[in-house]
């Protein structure tokens, strides 16, 4: 018995109330965008066949009940609810779980680092809850080896990004090989027909909220946003190759952009924005080829804007909030020489006034200064230096 069909859409049946005690022989519950209320009855959970558990947008309560030796979940989505509490230990019984969302809650818990020992667990969402701590991955046997997506985006975790966590997600570091047929997320299990895990699933993407209704196996996604992540990106980050989507947004990350970033060249999405970032950005980032979005606002970034291919098409909002970057599609130019903002434009007067006296302190060597000024214009000097001798030319005009 089957609450719907696996196949069908995912259109809401506006029911109402608590959720009904349900058939021990049910493989598929689909009761999701519903106005369900009130807590899980844990009854649910020791239905020994059920494979697909589907809640999410409801107004759902309470807590997490604990699962079932013998559990045979393979999705799990009760995303969007008001569901409280911890993440319940006993969900490691699900062995062949795949899919488990649980964004958008109130959930309070330290990393679940023991999911690692699922080693079919492709896709995590943990985002928009009150996860805390530090991400771990010890004493696990598996560590997330098959993971595709990992979303933690909007918690209050903390620490240094988690290098071993990262290099554990073997899935990811693979190249992907786009020759084949596209394959899609799916169990084909289910009464001998497909039923895809991931209806309903969104997180952001490319600047934007998406939402899946199929998910090809392909989409590869690290999502560490909006948390307190602190210290350098990891080198080990340019590993993941087969990553189409990074966002490290909005922590209190610093050092500079490993140009180790440039490996990943599957890369569609990359965003950096609202950190403590330093230093220039690496040219090795034009050699991602299918970048679309890119976002390194608000950090500390400086030096000249890389050139050609995909960062031709970025607009000033990518990098809105770095006053030492200079360059194309920037309006601040940079200087030749150094290839750092040409800061004379007529807003830092003080500075400018400050090299004007200097140079007219050399007396003698005046004339001989402002005899340069027509060679300094013509061979690529610092502009500030060009503007020093035009001053220099005006002051004497009018003696």
């Amino acid at each position: 018995m089957n609450l719907q069909t696996p196949n069908s859409n995912s259109i809401p049946n506006f029911l109402q109330g608590r959720i009904p005690t349900l058939p021990s022989s049910l493989q598929w519950c689909l009761l999701s965008e519903n106005n369900l209320v009130g807590e899980i009855p844990s009854s649910i959970y020791n239905l020994s066949s059920l494979i697909i558990l589907s809640l999410f947008k409801n107004s759902l309560c309470g807590t997490i009940p604990k699962f079932a030796q013998g559990c045979m979940l393979k999705s799990f989505q009760i995303n969007n609810n008001h569901l409280e509490g911890s993440l319940p230990r006993s969900l490691a019984n699900c062995k062949d779980l795949v899919l488990l969302d649980v964004g958008n809650n109130y959930l309070n818990d330290t990393f679940p680092g023991w999911l690692g020992n699922l080693d079919h667990l492709q896709v995590l969402i943990l985002r928009s809850n009150r996860f805390y701590g530090q991400v771990v991955s010890s004493n696990v046997i598996v560590s997330f080896t098959h993971l595709h997506v990992i979303d933690l985006s909007h918690n209050n975790l903390s620490g240094y990004l988690p290098v071993k966590f990262l290099e554990n997600l073997h899935d990811i570091r693979k190249g992907n090989d786009k020759k084949g047929k596209p394959e899609y997320m799916m169990d084909s299990q289910v009464n001998g027909s497909g039923y895809y895990y991931v209806r309903g699933l969104s997180f952001m993407a490319k600047g934007l909220e998406m939402k899946f209704e199929q998910l090809l196996t392909s989409w590869m996604v690290v999502d560490f946003s909006n948390n307190k992540f602190l210290g350098k990106i990891p080198k080990t980050l340019g590993e993941l190759h087969s990553l189409i989507i990074l966002n490290l947004s909005h922590n209190s990350l610093t050092g500079p952009i490993p140009s180790s970033l440039g490996d990943l060249v599957e890369l569609e999405s990359l965003d950096l924005s609202s950190n403590k970032l330093h230093g220039r950005i690496p040219t090795e980032l034009t050699n991602l080829g299918f970048l679309e979005v890119l976002n390194l606002s608000q950090n500390n970034l400086m030096g000249p804007v890389p050139q050609g291919k995909q960062f031709n098409t970025f607009t000033n909002d990518s990098y809105i909030g770095n006053l030492g970057l200079c360059g194309l599609p920037l309006s601040s130019r940079c200087d030749n020489n150094e290839n750092t903002p040409a800061r004379f434009d007529g807003d830092d007067e003080e500075e400018l006034d400050w090299r004007f006296s200097i140079l007219m302190g050399y007396g003698c060597g005046l004339v001989l200064g402002v005899s340069l000024g027509y060679i300094v214009l013509t061979t690529g000097k610092p502009r500030w230096l060009v503007m020093i001798i035009e001053r220099v030319q005006q002051r004497f005009a009018k003696r």
